[in-house]
């Protein structure tokens, strides 16, 4: 006897069951948000290696 598998959809927060032919979003709906947050770049890794340049001619690392 198999568990089945239950999460959150990412978007909304419903349950899911895997068998749902949208998995792991609850509906097409949360599906296309999503993809429309990735398109508008929604999600990124902030650059933690930011570097300010000086104006001089050679562009000094502070």
């Amino acid at each position: 006897m198999s568990k089945k598998l239950i999460i959150k959809c990412p978007i909304c927060k419903t349950l899911v069951e895997r068998e749902n032919e949208t998995f792991p979003f609850c509906s097409d709906r949360c599906k296309t948000n999503d993809l429309g947050n990735w398109a508008s770049g929604a999600y990124s890794i902030p650059d933690t290696n930011v570097h300010e340049f000086d104006d001089d001619e050679h562009g000094t690392i502070h």
